[in-house]
C-alpha cells in the first residue's frame, strides 16, 4: 500500500476524514507526537526512514499494508489495514524501536507517554505539555474546556475520522486536568 504523505512543513488536513485515505475505518492506528519542531533536514531524514520502514514492515513474514501521515510538522499517524495482515507484538515493537532510535538521534521524545498535546490558544500550532503543566495552565485560565486537544491514545482510523483525535478538551479524557 502506498504511503500517504503530508509534505514536510505542510499544514494539517484539518478535516480528519482526509487523513489516511487508503485505509478503512477499522484499520489499526498509532499516533505519536514529536516533542519539538524538526528542522527541514531532520524532518526529511525522519520521514524517509519511517517510509522505508513501513515499506518493508512485516508481521510473522507477512507484509503489512501500512501508511502514514505527517501532520503539522509534529504529529505522526501510522495506520495498518488489518484485513491484509494484522501487526504482531514483535512488529509493533519494531515500529517503536525505529522511533526510539530517532529520539536518540534527534534529541526528541516521540514514544514516551504522559504528555498532553493541544493547540495553542486561538487555534494555533500543536504543542506538547506535561500533564502537570497542562493542569497549571488550566488553573491559570490559559487552557479550558474549549481548548483543542489531540488524543494520541486512539487506536482506530475510524476514531480519527469521527473527530475523536482532535476535539475540545471538555469532550475528551483531558478534561480531568481542567479542574
Amino acid at each position: 500500500m502506498p504511503t500517504s504523505i503530508s509534505e514536510p512543513g505542510s499544514p494539517s488536513t484539518s478535516a480528519a476524514g482526509g487523513l489516511l485515505p487508503g485505509l478503512p475505518d477499522s484499520a489499526r492506528l498509532w499516533a505519536f507526537g514529536v516533542s519539538r519542531p524538526l528542522d527541514p533536514g531532520e524532518e526529511q531524514s525522519f520521514l524517509k526512514a519511517v517510509d522505508a520502514f513501513l515499506a518493508t514492515w512485516k508481521a510473522h513474514g507477512d507484509p503489512l499494508a501500512a501508511t502514514r501521515e505527517w501532520v503539522e510538522g509534529r504529529l505522526l499517524l501510522v495506520g495498518v489495514d488489518e484485513r491484509v495482515a494484522a501487526p504482531s507484538g514483535c512488529s509493533i515493537d519494531a515500529l517503536v524501536r525505529i522511533l526510539q532510535g530517532f529520539e536518540s538521534e534527534l534529541g526528541v521524545e516521540i514514544v514516551g507517554g504522559g504528555a498532553i498535546w493541544h493547540r495553542e490558544p486561538a487555534g494555533g500550532d500543536p504543542v506538547r505539555s506535561s500533564r502537570s503543566d497542562f493542569r497549571e495552565m488550566a488553573r491559570q485560565g490559559k487552557v479550558g474546556s474549549d481548548t483543542i486537544v489531540f488524543d494520541l491514545a486512539i487506536t482506530r482510523v475510524g476514531e480519527l475520522r469521527e473527530g475523536k483525535w482532535e476535539r475540545p478538551a471538555a469532550g475528551s479524557w483531558h478534561r480531568r486536568y481542567l479542574s
